[in-house]
Order: C-alpha cells, then sequence, then structure tokens
C-alpha cells in the first residue's frame, strides 16, 4: 500500500503567501509518509479578478519552479490542484499539474465545468466562465499510488466524467476543490461518497476551508474516501490541515471483482 495526503488551506490574494503554506503541506505530508499530496483549487490565488493579470506574469514561473523543486527535495508527488494557466481568449485555464517526484510535469487537467450559478450566501452570484475558460479533454496518470484520473471541484456533479476516467482505467480521482459553505454543507461529503461508490474507486478531495475576504467562505472538511463509499480520512472542518491514508489497491480489484458493475453496464458513456 502507498500513502496519499490532501492539504487543505484558506488562501487569499497574496500567491506568496499562499505557495509558502502550499509547501509547508507538502513537507508535512512527507513527513506523514505520502508517496502523494494533493493541494486544492486557487491554491496559489483565491482572486478571481487576480488570475489573468497572475498568469500573464514571471510569477507564475516562479511558482511552478517552486513546486518542481519542492517535489525533487521531498521525494513527493504533487498535484497543484488549480493553477492559472493562459489561454487563447484572453482568460485563463484552472489547470490540475501533477509532478513526479522527479520535477517533472507528467499530466495536466483543465477544469472543463465551470461554476457559474447563484448561491444563498452573502456574495450570491458566481461566474466562473467570466475569468475561466474550459478544458476539453481528459487526463489519467500512472502514478506511485495508482492510476489517478484528474477533475475539479465542480466537475463532481457531473458523473459521465467519472465514469469515463474509470473507463480508462482510473483507481483514484483527485477533486481539489474550493466548494462554497452553503453548496459544501448540502452536497460535499455526498457527492464525493456517490462519485466512490458508482466508479469503485478511491477519489481524493482536498478543498478550501475557511473565511477568504470579499464574501468567501469555503467549506473545508478535505475527505479521503474508498472505493466501498467510506470516508478513511478526514480534515478539520476549516483552516489548514494536512491529512492522509493508505491507499489499498488490493481491496479496490476485489471490490470490483465482487460486484462488477463495469461489466453489468447496458447504457453507452
Amino acid at each position: 500500500m502507498s500513502r496519499v495526503a490532501l492539504v487543505q488551506m484558506v488562501s487569499g490574494a497574496d500567491p506568496e503567501l499562499n505557495l509558502e503554506q502550499a509547501i509547508k503541506g507538502v513537507i508535512a505530508a512527507k513527513e506523514q509518509g505520502s508517496a502523494l499530496v494533493l493541494l486544492p483549487e486557487n491554491f496559489l490565488l483565491f482572486d478571481s479578478k487576480g488570475l489573468v493579470e497572475f498568469a500573464n506574469s514571471c510569477r507564475a514561473e516562479n511558482a511552478i519552479k517552486t513546486l518542481e523543486e519542492a517535489a525533487i527535495e521531498h521525494s513527493i508527488w504533487i498535484l497543484a490542484g488549480s493553477f492559472p494557466v493562459l489561454s487563447a481568449d484572453g482568460r485563463v485555464f484552472a489547470r490540475s499539474l501533477l509532478f513526479s517526484a522527479a520535477g517533472a510535469t507528467v499530466a495536466l487537467y483543465d477544469k472543463r465545468h465551470l461554476f457559474d450559478v447563484d448561491v444563498a450566501d452573502s456574495k450570491g452570484v458566481y461566474r466562473e466562465s467570466s475569468w475561466i475558460a474550459p478544458g476539453e479533454a481528459l487526463s489519467l496518470a500512472s502514478t506511485p499510488v495508482g492510476q489517478l484520473g484528474l477533475s475539479i471541484c465542480y466537475d463532481l456533479r457531473f458523473p459521465v466524467l467519472y465514469q469515463r476516467l474509470r473507463q480508462l482505467g482510473a483507481e483514484l480521482i483527485s477533486v481539489p476543490s474550493a466548494f462554497t459553505q452553503v453548496t459544501g454543507e448540502a452536497h460535499w461529503e455526498v457527492l464525493l461518497r456517490a462519485r466512490a461508490i458508482e466508479n469503485q474507486c478511491y477519489i481524493l478531495g482536498a478543498g478550501q476551508g475557511g473565511d477568504h475576504g470579499n464574501n468567501r467562505l469555503t467549506y473545508g472538511h478535505s475527505m479521503i474516501v474508498d472505493p466501498w463509499g467510506e470516508v478513511i480520512a478526514q480534515s478539520k472542518p476549516q483552516g489548514f490541515d494536512v491529512v492522509s491514508a493508505d491507499i489499498d489497491l488490493q481491496r479496490l480489484h476485489r471490490i470490483r471483482t465482487e460486484m462488477p458493475v463495469l461489466s453489468h453496464r447496458r447504457d453507452s458513456l
């Protein structure tokens, strides 16, 4: 078995401070014996209006270099939850970047489903598409803990994406997130557990959790769910935290063998 860790953060509008805390989380994950660590969505910058400016600056390149160096120094794989990368239309992609323990970028994924919704909280209106361009491609990578499928936050509400990742061979699926307090309280755990049960995968939900200012309050409760739908690790409700759990692929494949739901499917994707 190999261990995976989640870093929960309360990122703000200062990328340098956010990156410093992310590296603190990486170090803690390594100390817990983890081979792979996940950072949450918007870990580097929790400021929608500043994403394009940041992606167009040398600070973005410097942050990537810092993450590469951290992966090498601590000999750990790092999933940078979402990182702003310029798109051709002047917006940014919300991109997950997967770094190997050798510091190489081995996979990337651009968030496909954008959070354009009205929420009954103090902010009220969320329009991610004003700043973020949707991605298209799916992403799956071989890691020391298993075959990792990539997703981000609002993707969690679209089960076909997870079914397609399972069909491609995913054994774990990453869900770096920044669920609002309102939507998280209502749906976060049940959605994570549903995606785990449906696809017989480990689901890795690394979240933002706390008060970010500007009427932004996120839910936290980062958690790892096993292929039977059991929560096997959970952070404190809010605030910075690092939690980890062992990934048992023998158990995963036993569950899939005893209940071969993929072979029983009658509807094509």
